[in-house]
């Protein structure tokens, strides 16, 4: 329609520096951190299939109503990937990474798709950074992505992160565990709200995470009665691996998590200074995520962490990295030689912009005071002599440089300022 102001749809956004700077150091220091632990990266395709994410569970609320999905014109039923971790799992097994060398440590940073009420810090379109280690039943493994995880937070600026940690026990003795929730919760179905209500019968570990239920779910009955010897043994052995790497855990015997997947260690990463109730997100163990693909039961542990979240979660803005960057600036007469300079140090790796309106050497360097610490001034006697006047801008002192000797005067200028 003519004259309609377009605007980004609901619960999506435009990301502008000096976000976007944030959002670009995030990726760096994730996948660095990922690569310290030996994780390989991998990229699954923003669509799948929409039964990889039907086999989450028909009781979660990814699969009821937080998908985008759709039927293309070929027919194809598609989703919008919600999540990393079924993703991973799909194409662990379409490219036969188990055959590989156990265990297979695999990570990934990307978009991801929900169709949630948008609130501060969560948008309908997110992005993710996720492991998944694949081929270990051990608390070891366990313990390496909580590690993992509670380093990358650290790293990025909310530190001393506190992991809270439950077990939801096994196919052997979560079946009772399960039971003995829809029994007490039934006798109490008609206090409960309407989504507890629907969750009852379907997915009762749900009703320990209602935010509205809460004085009701305090008596409920606690998994850890439930635990057998296999279960509670692996939980300890978690939980001590996460303290003897002076790492703060608690366990909260409230923790589930909303996907069908879920066996044993569930967890979540939070920080004291934002609550108890707050978490930045979280993860486990889903040993049975594989087989419910149609595939062999491979076991495995990950978590996905909300970058937007985490960010709106910093006591202070990640900045971008300090750099000197380089204004060229040109004396009238001047304009080609100094471009030619700018894209001859844009070659060697230098950070460098340079006057394209025509201006005077006063607004140029007026223009690079705001955007560069240093001010190569190309034209004039210096220029005929071989030679370029160099300003720092941030000291106000210049030196009148050769321009043979140009490229290691600046490289030792960014070293300096570096140190």
């Amino acid at each position: 329609m003519a004259g309609e102001a377009f605007q980004t749809a609901r619960g999506t956004r435009d990301v502008l520096w000096p976000d976007s700077w944030q959002m670009e150091q995030m990726r760096e220091l994730t996948l660095s951190w990922a690569r310290r632990y030996g994780y390989e990266l991998i990229e699954t395709p923003i669509l799948e299939k929409s039964g990889v994410f039907l086999r989450l569970g028909e009781a979660t609320d990814i699969v009821q109503h937080e998908r985008y999905r759709f039927v293309d014109c070929s027919g194809d039923d598609l989703t919008l990937r919600p999540e990393g971790t079924a993703a991973v799992a799909r194409a662990f097994l379409q490219h036969g990474l188990g055959d590989r060398e156990e265990p297979v440590r695999l990570c990934y940073f990307g978009p991801m798709f929900r169709r949630e009420r948008p609130e501060a810090g969560r948008f309908r379109q997110h992005t993710q950074f996720g492991a998944e280690l694949y081929g270990s039943h051990s608390p070891l493994a366990d313990a390496e992505v909580i590690l993992l995880a509670l380093s990358v937070v650290d790293a990025a600026g909310l530190t001393q992160p506190e992991a809270r940690i439950n077990s939801i026990g096994c196919a052997d003795c979560r079946p009772q565990y399960r039971q003995a929730l829809i029994e007490y919760f039934s006798e109490r179905e008609a206090q409960l709200c309407d989504d507890c209500q629907a969750r009852l019968h379907q997915n009762p570990l749900r009703l320990l995470d209602c935010k509205v239920d809460v004085a009701i779910r305090e008596s409920a009955p606690d998994v850890e009665s439930f635990w057998c010897n296999a279960c509670r043994d692996h939980i300890h052995a978690v939980m001590a691996l996460i303290e003897e790497a002076g790492r703060r855990v608690v366990r909260d015997r409230h923790l589930v998590r909303g996907l069908d997947y879920y066996t044993r260690t569930v967890f979540e990463v939070g920080h004291p200074r934002l609550g108890s109730q707050v978490a930045l997100f979280g993860g486990g163990r889903y040993d049975g995520l594989t087989a419910s693909l149609n595939g062999p039961a491979v076991p495995a542990v990950g978590f996905g962490m909300g970058i937007e979240r985490l960010l709106s979660a910093l006591p202070q803005p990640m900045t971008r990295p300090v750099t000197l960057r380089i204004y060229v600036a040109h004396l009238p007469g001047a304009e080609r030689d100094g471009y030619r300079l700018a894209q001859r140090l844009r070659a060697e790796g230098l950070e460098t912009d340079t006057d394209l309106l025509d201006r005077s050497l006063k607004a140029q360097l007026k223009d690079a005071g705001r955007r560069a610490r240093l001010a190569v001034i190309v034209g004039g006697r210096e220029w005929e002599q071989g030679a370029v006047v160099v300003r720092d801008l941030s000291r106000g002192e210049q030196a009148t440089v050769g321009t043979h000797e140009l490229l290691s005067y600046l490289r030792t200028k960014i070293q300096e300022d570096r140190g």
